[in-house]
């Protein structure tokens, strides 16, 4: 596994995976598995658009702001 942290990509508007600020992944897709640190544990999600075109976290409090949050693919 990769571990890093969420970051949006204006260059394709999604949220990528960045370790040591260089992209691992530049923009993970609706539907794309990962895993992001909820209160200091390792929660499978996958990540989607609201019908606002708001980005989120399935499953976790996380949405519309992503970028520092810990993941790991």
């Amino acid at each position: 596994m990769v571990t890093g942290r969420l970051g949006y990509n204006s260059d394709n508007d999604r949220y990528g995976l960045l370790v040591s600020d260089i992209w691992e992944n530049d923009g993970f897709h609706c539907g794309e598995c990962l895993e992001v640190m909820v209160d200091g544990k390792w929660v499978a999600t996958r990540m989607e658009m609201s019908a606002g075109r708001e980005w989120y976290l399935v499953g976790t409090g996380y949405k519309g702001d992503l970028e520092y949050i810990m993941a790991r693919i």
